[in-house]
This record gives structure tokens, sequence and C-alpha cells, in this order.
């Protein structure tokens, strides 16, 4: 279990999460400070896509703010692991789904669940910016999101992508290395 990693708020907060071996869990002072700046509008009774799903931490954290259901998609098995093992503990299984796959497979596929809502992309830091910007190419085709989603990207501050031109940026938080790009669609 990692030390510390847990969700914050709502119907699940305070109960402990585990994270996957080698992950690199965002903090919870990233998620509280995330959370308290998206506001409850994009959260409420959201559709949410989990990518590089990790821990499950932010998925499951929108879910325990009032998200109707979250998307969970990793390839690592040992995130896989932890994603489920964290929906249980929080009994949030039924209101989620995982998909093991790379993320660029899965917005291959036809878009299961979309539009989505509320989406959380984050990467692992040494993923290649261009294959990250592909993949934001990808999932800003209007069959993915809802109008007026918002898609959470985070990414070394030193090595932030660039957004689709059309997504507008309205703030980014910075947590040691780490930042935080919300974008509206």
């Amino acid at each position: 279990m990692a030390r510390g990693l847990r969700v914050i708020a709502g119907t699940a907060g305070g109960l402990r999460l585990v994270a996957p071996k080698n992950a690199r869990p965002s903090t919870d002072r990233a998620k509280e400070s995330l959370f308290a700046s998206l506001g409850p509008g994009p959260v409420d009774d959201a559709v949410v896509l989990d990518l590089y799903a990790g821990s499950g931490a932010f998925g499951i954290e929108a879910i325990s703010r009032g998200a109707a259901r979250a998307v969970f998609v990793d390839r690592d098995r040992h995130a896989l692991d932890a994603i489920r093992t964290n929906l249980e503990t929080t009994g949030f299984a039924d209101q989620a789904r995982v998909h093991s796959s790379s993320v660029a497979a899965f917005l291959r596929q036809p878009a299961p669940e979309a539009p989505f809502d509320l989406v959380f992309c984050d990467p692992p830091y040494d993923a290649p910016t261009a294959d990250i910007e592909q993949e934001l190419a990808v999932l800003a085709d209007v069959r993915w999101l809802a109008p007026d989603a918002t898609v959470v990207v985070e990414c070394r501050a030193s090595s932030r992508p660039a957004l689709p031109a059309d997504w507008r940026v309205g703030r980014e938080l910075a947590h040691g290395d780490t930042l935080l790009v919300v974008a509206t669609v």
C-alpha cells in the first residue's frame, strides 16, 4: 500500500487505496487542490475516463464526490489489480469498468461509454511527449467528449504536452515538479 494514498472526500472519504508497484501516485495534496479547483460542477453525475489509471485514484475520487460512473484504462497488470482492489474497497465496482489496454489502443476502438464529461490523463513522466499529444488529439474527437467536457492532464512541469488547439486552459496547478493542466473542450 502506498503511504498516505487515500480517497480525500465524499462517500468513500478517508478510505486507504493501494498503488501498483513502481507507480508514481498523485499526492493527496495535488488531488485535493485539483478537486477544490474543479468544484462540484464537472464532477456531479459525470461520466469519467481515467487514462493511465495506475491506482485509479482520480476516477475513484470523482465517484466518491458524485460522478455517475468511471472507465479506467491501464495496461500494467499490477495497476489493473490495484484498480480492482480499490474499487472493491470503496464499494464502487458497480459504477466502474476497467479496460486492460494501452491508451493508444483504447482510443482506436469505438468509444465505449462515451461521451465523457471528465477525463484524467496521467501518463508516466517518461512517456514521449509526442505520443501524449497524439493521444490527446484523438481524444479531442467529438465522439469521445461531451460538450464542455473537462480534461485534466498531469505531467512533469518541465515537459507539458501541447493541448489540442480548441481546448481552453482554465488553470494550471503546480505541485513540486508536477503540473496539473485543467482544460475545457
